[in-house]
């Protein structure tokens, strides 16, 4: 029997603008009732983290995607990652070099790999600067525009790569990497 992989599932567009509107506890029942197991939601931006025998991520997001559908009725942009493989990534910290108090820190989640990228790309009007793109992830310095504001890089990257993405600031990725390990001791 495979063994038990915990996955991270981050969701695209839900909760935002008061668009595709998902209560967590609902977002958990359907994840439970499509058969994943120690399922846990991480803030309402769409960040599940479950426990599954599959062992293709690209699978398990068509699956939840069919399910979110049937569930929700809205067709939602899934993508899986192991948590293994965001723990890498969070203690490799594409952003050491580059972080600068100014900034806001970005990872925008692929839905699948992109053709190797030779420089990265730039938003002068978004005021955003790929600063890596590797392993089904674009990382992200936003400045501030001139309005005050940052720019927010998810409409930038998919437009770039031509692949369905979604976008976690930094900070919110290392805290579900260590909600997802508290989990994995339970």
């Amino acid at each position: 029997m495979p063994e038990i992989v915990r996955y991270v599932a981050f969701l695209r567009g839900i909760n935002v603008g008061g668009n595709k509107l998902i209560k967590m506890e609902a977002l958990a029942a359907a994840f439970t009732a499509a058969g994943f197991r120690n399922v846990k939601t991480y803030i309402a931006s769409g960040n599940v983290i479950f426990d599954s025998r599959a062992a293709k991520p690209d699978l398990l997001a068509k699956k939840i995607e069919q399910k979110l559908l049937h569930t929700f009725g809205h067709q939602i942009a899934v993508m899986v990652f192991p948590l293994a493989d965001l723990e890498a990534l969070v203690k490799r910290d594409p952003f050491k070099r580059a972080k600068r108090e100014t900034d806001v820190m970005f990872v925008t989640f692929l839905r699948s790999e992109v053709a190797r990228v030779k420089s990265p790309p730039e938003s002068r009007t978004e005021n955003l600067k790929v600063i890596a793109v590797q392993d089904r992830a674009a990382f992200i310095l936003a400045r501030r525009k001139q309005n005050g504001r940052f720019g927010f890089p998810n409409n930038f990257i998919e437009k770039e790569f031509g692949v369905a993405a979604t976008t976690r600031n930094w900070s919110t990725v290392e805290k579900i990497v260590i909600a997802g390990q508290a989990e994995k001791d339970v």
